[in-house]
């Protein structure tokens, strides 16, 4: 260790590129971005601007390292740039629309996809890019297109198959989604749903009986996709498999009542021997789930009698009717963005005539002084709070009122009134045009009218909140 150390010692240190020299200067930016460096790269780029600023390249790249800092105005203005420098330039197209799609500018995002494209229809990504937009305009056959595009370009292109699956799911074309769906392992570090099980057991997408095997399911993703499909436990059961259901830590709790299970084990923890495994995404897949056919039972998930009777004691007599609010999710979910909502936004609709209780065990520094200075809406000790005391709230509400956020399908699985407010575009399981959803029978779903508009959404749930006190 300490030779290498030496010897790293030793090196001779890289000399900076010339001020003076426009190639050298490029050139150190396309290093410096390549190593992650984009403040460096941004202060190369604006160098070799001065040099020459008729180099249209130099204001595309500075361009990206903007974005991928977050300077997203700057990185549109560069990309304006070098567009102006060089109007056949389809990568600044391009990638000036995922910079206005990320800001929610889908129409002009829209107009420099198509500029790119008619530059260079064989650039996969822009097709790619183009569909994304196209479904946040909710126009999803067209969207489905785009995507068969870039995969008649690039077959191998795995981000496009993904999504294109989740455009399928939501139009309700489970056989084709289910399956398509399939390719979200090729990515799967990147989409945030952990890395697919490595073992020597086979794994089971239903091609095969499993009677008589043991079966280990095992979670994915967040916590909500966790349990909404571990729903099909019971099925799986009812095959004549022995079921290992592997789930995050927080859940365990809260799942030991769920039917069919004959061993509850925890993430990262040692595994017990198993025949083959299926991640409970893929359980769809594998029981040829349709929209006609999920699981949807009124409750298969139930609240610990004694912790439901701890908690109405602590609550006491209800003297107004009580609601369950959830405002905002995960930030690192990628709809975070459009989903979650300030409390300070919805506390102006919410109709005075109930009691209100937090139900969120994260609340956002942005959102804590406006809960403590409420007068009506009360929240709990997070450090005191799992999802088992979670669920056991949940059963003592009139209502559950969520956005998209596990608590929305705790509360669903256990057969609570739920309502859960969507954004414009919603995550595909909520699918479209419906305000009830076959995942949850006691659920129902108020949506975004318009991208952004939540003020109609908080005047509908306040006009059924004033209906259920009256």
């Amino acid at each position: 260790m300490s030779s290498i150390f030496g010897k790293l010692l030793k090196r001779k240190p890289i000399a900076p590129p010339e001020p003076n020299r426009f190639d050298e200067l490029y050139a150190g930016a396309i290093g410096a971005a390549a190593n992650g460096d984009y403040q460096q790269a941004i202060r190369l780029c604006d160098q070799a601007i001065a040099v020459d600023p008729s180099h249209a390249d130099a204001y595309y790249k500075r361009g990206n390292a903007q974005k991928n800092l977050g300077r997203l105005d700057a990185a549109i203005a560069s990309y304006d740039e070098a567009i102006g420098r060089n109007p056949g330039h389809a990568y600044a197209y391009c990638n000036r629309g995922t910079v206005q799609q990320a800001l929610g500018l889908t129409a002009e995002a829209l107009t420099s996809y198509d500029r790119a494209l008619a530059l260079d229809p064989t650039d996969a990504m822009a097709h790619y890019n183009r569909a994304l937009s196209l479904q946040d305009c909710s126009r999803w056959r067209e969207a489905l297109a785009s995507y068969d595009q870039a995969l008649a370009i690039d077959p191998a292109y795995a981000d496009a198959h993904y999504n294109r699956s989740l455009a399928l799911l939501f139009l309700g074309d489970f056989e084709s989604g289910w399956r398509a769906y399939e390719w979200r392992w090729k990515n799967a570090r990147r989409l945030n749903i952990g890395e697919a099980l490595n073992c020597a057991q086979p794994l089971w997408l239903g091609g095969e009986s499993i009677a008589g095997k043991r079966l280990l399911l095992h979670s994915e993703a967040g916590l909500g996709d966790t349990i909404q499909f571990c729903r099909y436990a019971p099925l799986v059961a009812a095959s004549g498999a022995t079921v290992i259901l592997q789930v995050q830590a927080p859940l365990v709790g809260i799942l030991k009542s769920l039917e069919g299970v004959s061993a509850l084990i925890s993430t990262g923890g040692p595994l017990p021997p198993f025949d083959c495994h299926c991640p409970l995404m893929s359980l769809p897949l594998a029981l040829k789930t349709t929209a006609g056919t999920i699981p949807a039972s009124p409750n298969y998930l139930h609240s610990d009698p004694a912790s439901v009777a701890r908690w109405r004691t602590l609550l006491g007599e209800p003297s107004r009717r009580r609601v369950g609010l959830v405002w905002s999710g995960n930030l690192q979910n990628t709809i975070d963005r459009r989903r979650s909502i300030r409390l300070s936004d919805w506390m102006p609709h919410l109709p005075p005539d109930f009691q209100y209780f937090c139900l969120q065990k994260d609340v956002r520094e942005e959102d804590r002084e406006v809960l403590e200075t409420s007068e009506n809406i009360f929240s709990f000790d997070d450090d005191a709070m799992n999802f088992a005391d979670t669920a056991a709230l949940c059963e003592c509400m009139d209502v559950v009122v969520s956005v998209d956020t596990s608590v929305a399908h705790l509360s669903g699985a256990l057969g609570r009134p739920t309502w859960i407010l969507l954004p414009h575009v919603p995550d595909w399981r909520w699918m479209l045009d419906r305000e009830d959803t076959p995942w949850y029978p006691t659920a129902k779903l108020y949506r975004q009218k318009a991208a952004g508009d939540w003020n109609e959404v908080f005047a509908r749930v306040a006009a059924d909140l004033r209906l259920i006190g009256a």
